[in-house]
């Protein structure tokens, strides 16, 4: 406390409310001090009361007895009435009360007691100021008081002597002595009462802060623990950390905290790095529980010192849940969901690092790009569940079949991927193509039925360390497409052939579309004319590229185009705008038109709305459905959208539109076609019909043709009629309608009109 916050005058402090505090604290001490003076006083005064006797008969007798009785009385009064103050001030009251009726009590007796008188003028003035702490003023006004009326008293018995000034000077000096050293007991008092409350307050703050770190240690959520640095002995868990180790140390024999750790390796380069940074935080390690259970935790720890001895607090974070599902984030993240097999991303990944490796590491790499054949077909009569058995199956031989050494893929929907890495030959790559196609020949069983599906395989092999991944796909891409192209179920080899194929198929296509753009894909219009009659019965639009004024292109020159469902939809959308553009114009013209009819390719039926595109695009030019026939061949059920063509077939020829079966008896599965579809009319190949005349195996083909068309109340079309002989032969035959170079070649709409 800074001495200046205390009144240099009195000693108290400078500060009210400070004082009356001190004053509180004291209140309950200055009550009992005041009591045991009340009774001393009292029994002093009884005592004194019996020598008085001795004066018995004296004059100032009775007046000594009357002062002697009256401060016995007060005294006792005080010290009853004491016990009931409840305040500073009051207590104060009683005793400034008490002190001044006992000063004139003992001024009379002085007065009539000369012989003592001198001790008692030294002495109660002494008392007042220092036996009985009240505040300063009360005491020396009381002290003041007392010495004053001690004074008259004494000097006022005969006869004055001239000592009579020496007395007062005395008892002023006195006074002035008793205040210096009250001012000083005042100081002293409240100096060590702030250094006791200074204590006081360090000593809580220091018990608050003990009590906060205990709490805090001990609701901590994440296990805390306190141990000896050197032995490793567990000196303190929290509660957490009980709850975590499944107890107290010693109830699973654990005696030391090195015990828990899993790995003695990370135990040794946890004490390494504690020991190099003086502290530790998120190392990862393995630790034992109580009940033997391994758990994987980040572990934070710091030195501390306990009583002079080294110690560490540790924290744990167990974080075996998180890593968990970390993994499966991870797997998720890298593997198909279906057949638990690589997925895209991850084999794209281990395809590129693959390919790095293989620059300080030389060795092959083959990728086998594997497709089923079929998936589509069981999904739509058994359902997807059955489908998605199919591919997990498939997973399993796959990955059965290539090994360990191997890394299998599922790219997605029915595609799969291969990558074989090191000491392999193309001969052994070739034959794993091989034995994938032989083993998905057995058919796989689910819930009692036989699945059977056949798979096509693009073989690549990584020509130079330099390849890039993306070139390598590519490459097996090419090989699956001509696997599939060559008719399914079969593996092929990579050819740089097919690149070049594949940059003529893009620049073909390319040049097709500028074509449509450029109005260079036009009709040209084949007659078909009845057998019987002679009659013209209708045309055939027929495409054709008019690349420049000299050179047009029959579509056996850009057949790879029709591949691209965008641009053969395309195409097919300007050929038939341009074909209902001529009929309209021929109709009005007043030309007897007959039918006309126009080919739909596979592509085109991969948009579901095809049929509301054709017939919206004829209402737009004016022309009735009733004008035209739809010509599809068989290899438009093959594709993977064939799912929709009845139903585009259906919407057609209830607006009016004849079908018609092109090529008949070439496809596979004419029969079922003709079961199925609204078809009416059906087209016999020209290479049938050229050799009539010299084959009678082709005679006899086309003769069951005609008939079947007959008994099925359908039209027949021969097609590639040249030679009169062709045409008496299918007329007699029965054959209603042919085409070909003996009527007329193909010719553009202007020559057409003229033909008309």
């Amino acid at each position: 406390m800074d001495d200046g916050r205390l009144n240099s005058l009195t000693g108290e402090f400078v500060e009210p409310i400070r004082e009356q505090v001190f004053r509180s604290q004291r209140f309950g001490e200055l009550v009992r001090h005041s009591r045991v003076l009340f009774l001393l006083a009292a029994l002093l005064n009884a005592l004194f009361l019996f020598s008085d006797w001795r004066f018995e008969g004296q004059s100032h007798f009775l007046d000594a007895i009357y002062a002697r009785c009256a401060v016995i009385a007060v005294s006792l009064a005080c010290a009853a009435v004491v016990n009931r103050a409840v305040s500073f001030r009051a207590a104060q009251f009683i005793i400034v009360l008490w002190q001044w009726i006992t000063a004139i009590g003992v001024a009379v007796l002085v007065h009539s007691r000369s012989d003592i008188a001198l001790f008692v003028v030294l002495l109660l003035p002494a008392i007042y100021y220092l036996v009985v702490p009240v505040s300063f003023r009360w005491s020396v006004a009381s002290g003041v008081f007392c010495s004053i009326l001690m004074l008259v008293g004494y000097l006022g018995v005969p006869p004055q002597t001239d000592t009579a000034l020496g007395l007062a000077l005395a008892v002023v000096m006195l006074n002035a002595a008793l205040i210096l050293v009250l001012v000083r007991n005042n100081r002293q008092s409240r100096l060590e009462w702030v250094a006791t409350q200074d204590q006081k307050a360090a000593r809580e703050v220091l018990s608050q802060s003990e009590r906060l770190l205990e709490r805090t240690f001990m609701a901590v959520p994440i296990p805390l623990l306190i141990t000896e640095l050197e032995s490793g002995r567990i000196v303190r868990y929290n509660a957490a950390g009980v709850s975590y180790f499944g107890g107290e140390p010693h109830e699973f024999g654990v005696q030391s905290v090195w015990q828990i750790y899993a790995d003695l390796g990370a135990r040794r380069v946890f004490l390494e790095r504690l020991i190099r940074d003086g502290s530790v935080t998120n190392f990862e390690t393995k630790i034992r529980l109580g009940n033997g259970e391994l758990r994987s935790v980040l572990v934070a720890a710091t030195f501390i010192e306990i009583d002079g001895e080294a110690c560490l607090v540790s924290g744990v974070i167990d974080i075996t849940d998180r890593l968990a599902a970390e993994q499966k984030i991870r797997y998720a993240a890298s593997h198909d969901a279906l057949t638990g097999l690589t997925n895209r991303a991850a084999f794209q990944a281990q395809l590129d690092a693959t390919i790095r490796e293989a620059r300080t590491r030389p060795g092959a790499i083959f990728l086998l790009l594997v497709d089923l054949d079929g998936l589509k077909d069981v999904n739509d009569t058994l359902g997807h569940a059955a489908g998605d058995a199919l591919l997990v199956e498939t997973a399993r031989r796959l990955e059965r079949l290539a090994g360990e050494r191997a890394v299998v893929a599922r790219l997605g929907g029915d595609e799969f991927v291969i990558l074989l890495r090191g000491a392999i030959s193309l001969e052994e790559a070739q034959a794993l193509s091989q034995a994938i196609i032989a083993d998905f020949r057995h058919p796989l069983v689910y819930q009692d039925r036989s699945l059977s599906t056949k798979a096509s395989i693009g073989l690549a092999a990584c020509p130079n360390a330099d390849y890039a991944p993306g070139e390598l796909m590519k490459d097996a891409d090419l090989a699956l497409y001509a696997a599939k192209q060559e008719g399914r179920n079969r593996a092929v080899l990579y050819a740089p052939a097919m690149r070049r194929a594949m940059n003529e198929r893009i620049s073909l296509n390319r040049s097709l579309a500028n074509a449509v753009a450029g109005n260079e894909i036009t009709p040209y219009y084949q007659p078909k004319v009845s057998l019987i009659t002679g009659q013209l019965m209708g045309f055939e639009a027929l495409m054709r590229w008019k690349r420049s004024t000299t050179q047009v292109l029959q579509p056996q020159s850009f057949l790879t185009a029709f591949e691209d469902p965008e641009l053969a939809l395309l195409m097919g959308d300007t050929m038939l705008r341009q074909v209902a553009r001529d009929v309209r114009k021929w109709l009005d013209q007043g030309y007897p038109v007959g039918r006309v009819a126009v080919n739909l390719s596979p592509a085109q039926f991969t948009h579901r709305d095809l049929a509301n595109q054709i017939l919206e695009l004829l209402a737009a030019e004016r022309v009735t459905p009733s004008h035209f026939d739809v010509e599809i061949t068989e290899t438009v059920f093959l594709g993977r959208n064939s799912d929709f063509v009845a139903p585009i077939l259906g919407q057609l020829h209830s607006a009016g539109m004849n079908l018609a079966l092109d090529d008949f008896g070439t496809g596979y599965a004419a029969l079922t076609h003709l079961k199925q579809l609204p078809i009416d009319t059906i087209k016999i190949d020209r290479s049938f019909v050229q050799d009539t005349e010299s084959d009678s195996f082709d005679a006899a083909i086309v003769c069951t043709v005609i008939e079947l068309g007959k008994n099925l109340g359908m039209c027949v079309v021969a097609e590639g009629v040249e030679t009169v002989g062709q045409a008496r032969f299918l007329r007699e035959r029965g054959c209603e309608v042919a085409q070909g170079f003996l009527y007329a070649r193909p010719m553009p709409a202007a020559a057409t009109a003229e033909f008309l």
